[in-house]
């Protein structure tokens, strides 16, 4: 027997949950921190490291408490956290600013410079990343804070990943070069991969902008699995925890990869993070490069598999928007959805709000919702958006399929589907195949499946996964339902590219025109 502490960071809270190996859940607590955000600039988004670190502090402490387990039992901690999630660093990991938060679109610029100069340059890890760099990930946001705050760029040492940072801090490293980095982190979001010779040449970043010089340096270390120690608990941090000093801390990953292990995920089949926005993981026995898709890395979900990734850029932020302008909230907006047909709000829903993350992976998008007449809802508007981020998911495993990425298996996971059985049955009857949705909670499950093997409980992921792991409740496609869909799946297909490719799509300047009308309008 043996007792772990998960760790999850999501974009509001942190979760910890303290998990025995032959009782499985004994507690979890959550503490929240604040999301920066600005009203004159939606791209903004971002957090503080100490605020952070305060609240995991909470959490560990009310998680232990309520567990009802004595400090020295607990033998390992593992983190996930949100990614592309950025932090810029001075002398002893000192942070020099907040994090870009995942959601932190300002780097839209950069992302398109990156992107226009690995085609012109014939960089090769930009096909690993389906062939568009995206104002998500990790060099776009460095570049944008380089450019942005010249007078810190003197007192820069090196940029991390919040999983990496997180767990470094904890271990009480202070030296940059001796952080251990997240292959999952850099090799979705950084273009790292191993085979291509670690990250893009020197010479390619100064190409892009002369303030990248110097920065490969400092991002070099150890890349490694999470199979692999990141360091160990300091007595500092082990005081402030309400855990013993000295016990594994492995290397941390995204929240939406560790999900998809705590929901049970094997080879070949595709999960959905569901969320404030969704992360679309599998796992892969081939490597199958997807134009459009966020990547495929080795070793980024199982150590020992290949991991690709997709994804919306907003979902449940989509349903809080839709509940907050009508005033109110998602779960009182959504009481009586489940009486709503297929089609029956005569509503078409882009899930644009926050941008495209695949397979467009355009952040000049917003929503669109046609077809409205006098007598629509702000309920008959959210069953529109749940059907539309179906439509969107489709889309997602359609490009896939395409590309011979074989998926046996769909499961929903994430903290959205537990609670509303009506978006998996759409799910169901939009993606035409049976929908698998854990019968509990598995947030901060796979940080715990990973605690577990660090201090040597398992030895292997699959054999955590039988012990941990709670089983599945299936949605099955409804054929009326089905058929239905199926129209509306056409319409939205062509929406989707019409409207979402600038220079390409028939509509596709529209959408980018009123945001830059608006940008120009609040500068």
């Amino acid at each position: 027997m043996a007792i772990v502490a998960g760790v999850d960071f999501g974009t509001l809270s942190v979760r910890v949950s303290i998990v025995d190996s032959e009782r499985g859940l004994l507690a979890t607590a959550l503490a929240e921190y604040p999301l920066h955000r600005k009203r004159e600039d939606p791209e903004y988004a971002t957090q503080s490291h100490d605020e952070q670190m305060r609240a995991l502090a909470s959490a560990t402490r009310e998680a232990v408490r309520k567990a009802g387990v004595a400090r020295d039992q607990v033998q390992a901690l593992a983190i996930d956290t949100t990614g592309s999630s950025v932090i810029p660093v001075g002398k002893d990991l000192e942070p020099l600013d907040e994090y870009y938060l995942w959601c932190d679109h300002r780097a839209k610029r950069e992302a398109a410079e990156i992107t226009e100069a690995a085609h012109r340059e014939n960089l090769a890890a930009i096909q690993w990343s389906g062939g568009v760099y995206s104002s998500e990930w990790g060099f776009s946001k460095l570049l944008h804070w380089l450019r942005h705050n010249p007078e810190k760029r003197a007192h820069f040492v090196s940029a991390f990943e919040h999983c990496d940072m997180a767990a470094a801090t904890l271990s009480g490293i202070t030296d940059a070069r001796k952080v251990k980095r997240s292959v999952c982190a850099m090799g979705h979001k950084w273009l790292w991969n191993p085979d291509l010779g670690g990250l893009p040449p020197e010479e390619f970043l100064v190409k892009v902008d002369p303030l990248f010089a110097g920065v490969r340096e400092k991002l070099q270390g150890e890349y490694l699995t999470s199979d692999h120690i990141a360091g160990r608990l300091s007595a500092p941090w082990a005081e402030k925890l309400g855990l013993r000093a000295g016990i594994p801390i492995p290397v941390g990953a995204f929240d939406a990869h560790w999900d998809a292990i705590g929901a049970g995920c094997r080879t070949e089949d595709m999960v959905n993070v569901v969320g404030t926005s969704t992360c679309i993981i599998g796992i892969t026995p081939s490597v199958n490069l997807v134009p459009g898709v966020c990547g495929v890395v080795q070793g980024s979900v199982h150590p020992l598999r290949t991991g690709i990734e997709a994804g919306l850029s907003a979902v449940g932020d989509i349903f809080s928007a839709i509940a907050t302008r009508a005033g109110t909230d998602v779960a009182t907006l959504s009481q009586g959805l489940e009486k709503y047909r297929p089609g029956q709000t005569g509503l078409l829903r882009m899930t644009w709000d926050n941008g495209d993350r695949t397979v467009l992976v355009n952040p000049n998008l917003r929503g669109m919702t046609l077809g409205w007449n006098l007598q629509n809802t702000a309920q008959d508007e959210l069953f529109a958006a749940i059907e539309g981020t179906a439509f969107h998911t489709r889309i997602i495993l359609d490009r896939m399929a395409e590309h011979g990425v074989n998926i046996k298996r769909v499961i929903n996971a994430g903290g959205i589907p537990q609670k509303n059985s009506v978006l998996n049955q759409i799910y169901a009857n939009v993606l035409g195949r049976p929908v698998l949705v854990p019968s509990k909670s598995v947030t901060s499950l796979g940080s715990a499946i990973f605690a577990f093997l660090a201090a040597g409980t398992f030895k292997t992921v699959e054999e955590a996964q039988d012990k941990i792991c709670p089983g599945h409740t299936v949605f099955t496609a409804e054929p009326a339902a089905q058929k239905v869909y199926n129209s509306l799946y056409a319409l939205y297909h062509r929406l989707y590219f019409a409207f979402g490719q600038p220079g390409i799509g028939k509509f596709g300047d529209v959408l980018p025109t009123l945001i830059t009308v608006a940008e120009k309008a609040n500068a």
